[in-house]
């Protein structure tokens, strides 16, 4: 009775989509997920001039001159503390979401990047060093907050199937951002060394719009349903979202939702840790959110010039060529966006970190041959653009969409808490530990990241299931029976309902007759 329920409702909960929708996710996006594409390319320019800021402003002010080795220290410690930040910020996801909602957290976490822009847009002036770290930092907190509050908005208000359209829009935004910082920090632009304060404080404008237009939108209709009881501002929320549609079918579905949990209040990570019943979705998020970052993608980020030049591209030139793999980023995001919901998630998964794998596996062939033929090289340069399209056009952004549909709303916040540190962990670890590695295996080090690409290919193969088109309570009762949990079945005599009112209804309790 209940699963013949949930399917008639969820054929009626389809949408369209409208203005309204796409405003939100440009806007949430664009404010937030571009920043931190940004912030991960911003610094690749200007190290040299920011290196030759530190030694200045020390030898100066201090009267100490730092050695080489000191102001590389400096430096990594300037690009790696973002991914500090980053942990710290998505550390605080669970408790921000739930106090201040979704929107909500994304308003009130700009002003971190106002502070954090400012510092760095300030810091030659004042001659302070410390502030662009400080800088690198808080935007590294607002980066980890956003990028998993982000998609679980987005996962929230979309109609169930524009879900994986609106889920990859963030994962544009983070292309185009890495794309703007390196087209932005080419030498004819602000690639200069009295530019760079004024390269790295860019980030105030994009989190200007959003903050001066996103508050005028609804918050999340789940949350304030689910979580906050709000009827009326639910169907309000949904009456903008939507415009056309049976809303009255989406408010029930969430309403068997909300029956199906045994509190209505957030679980905590430790209890969504030890919850036998999410063991499978916990492990799902463990594994494509590991695997995102051990994919290899972040080392070919760090070491993408330093392949272009053993390929024999002239040093001048290397900086448009970095540009031009930024260009293919965009192209593979925005093929992964427009074809999500024709061929589904397990698709753009499987067949991303297949192609990884196999591009991984051609580098190290290309490196050792190409001393025998050198044109090996140009395979190199090939498997570096490979790699990069295939991250972009699944594993970038799917693993922060499915970890929105594979919960329910009492377990989303901390689920989303453990993947975002999961993730920035794994940022970390392979930006201090891939030149370690490399010197100990050579390019047999591509070798690994092809196994972990495989890995996770395979586990999508055989645990993930499709998720396209379901509702969030079908997705947890396609897990429920991997888990051995039995389906919650609504009690008939208690059913809620929505009475007409103004034509979108409001909550009633009606006993079926």
């Amino acid at each position: 009775m209940a699963e013949e329920l949930l399917k008639e409702n969820a054929a009626k909960i389809s949408g369209h989509l409208t203005w309204s929708l796409l405003a939100v996710a440009f806007l949430a996006s664009f404010g937030s997920s571009m920043l931190y594409g940004f912030n991960l390319a911003v610094v690749n320019s200007p190290a040299e001039y920011i290196k030759a800021f530190y030694n200045e402003t020390l030898t100066k002010r201090h009267h100490w001159i730092p050695d080489e080795h000191f102001l590389t220290i400096l430096y990594s410690l300037t690009v790696s503390i973002f991914a500090i930040g980053g942990m710290t910020g998505a550390l605080l996801v669970g408790k921000l979401v739930t106090k201040y909602g979704r929107k909500g957290t994304l308003v009130r976490s700009t002003v971190l990047v106002f502070i954090g822009g400012s510092l760095m847009g300030f810091s030659r002036w004042f001659r302070n060093p410390f502030m662009v770290i400080a800088g690198r930092y808080i935007t590294g907190v607002h980066s980890g907050i956003s990028l998993s509050v982000v998609p679980m908005y987005l996962g929230e208000i979309a109609p169930k199937n524009l879900r994986g359209f609106l889920g990859l829009v963030p994962s544009i935004h983070i292309c185009l951002g890495v794309f703007s910082a390196q087209v932005l920090g080419l030498s004819e632009l602000l690639g200069k060394e009295e530019h760079w304060p004024l390269l790295l404080s860019l980030i105030l404008f994009p989190t200007l719009v959003q903050l001066m237009l996103l508050p005028w939108f609804p918050e999340s209709p789940r949350y304030l349903l689910i979580e906050k009881g709000n009827v009326h501002a639910t169907v309000s929320a949904l009456k903008c979202f939507r415009k056309k549609g049976n809303i009255q079918a989406e408010v029930e579905e969430m309403q068997e939702e909300q029956r199906s949990l045994s509190s209505f209040k957030t679980l905590s990570v430790r209890r969504l840790l030890m919850d036998r019943s999410v063991r499978w979705q916990v492990l799902t998020i463990v594994v494509v959110n590991i695997g995102m970052q051990l994919s290899g993608i972040d080392a070919i980020w760090f070491y993408t010039n330093e392949i272009f030049k053993n390929a024999g591209i002239p040093e001048p030139h290397i900086q448009y060529t970095t540009v031009g793999t930024g260009a293919v980023e965009v192209l593979a995001g925005m093929l992964g966006c427009f074809t999500i919901e024709r061929v589904g998630r397990r698709p753009l998964i499987i067949g991303g970190f297949l192609f990884m794998g196999l591009c991984c596996a051609g580098i190290t062939v290309s490196v050792l041959l190409q001393a025998q033929f050198p044109f090996m090289s140009y395979i190199s340069v090939g498997c570096v653009v490979g790699i990069i399209a295939g991250f972009c056009i699944g594993p970038a952004g799917v693993p922060f969409l499915i970890t929105a549909e594979l919960f329910k709303q009492s377990h989303r916040p901390s689920a989303y808490t453990v993947a975002g540190c999961l993730n920035w962990l794994s940022n970390f670890t392979i930006g201090f530990v891939f030149p370690f590695l490399e010197d100990a295996t050579g390019p047999y080090c591509y070798l690994i990241f092809c196994a972990i690409c495989w890995g996770v290919a395979a586990y999508t193969i055989w645990v993930i299931p499709e998720t396209k088109n379901k509702t969030f309570l079908e997705i947890s009762q396609m897990f429920a029976t991997k888990s051995s949990v039995q389906k919650e079945e609504p009690t008939p005599n208690s059913h809620l309902k929505l009475a007409l009112m103004n034509g979108y209804g409001s909550l009633g309790l009606h006993d079926e007759k």
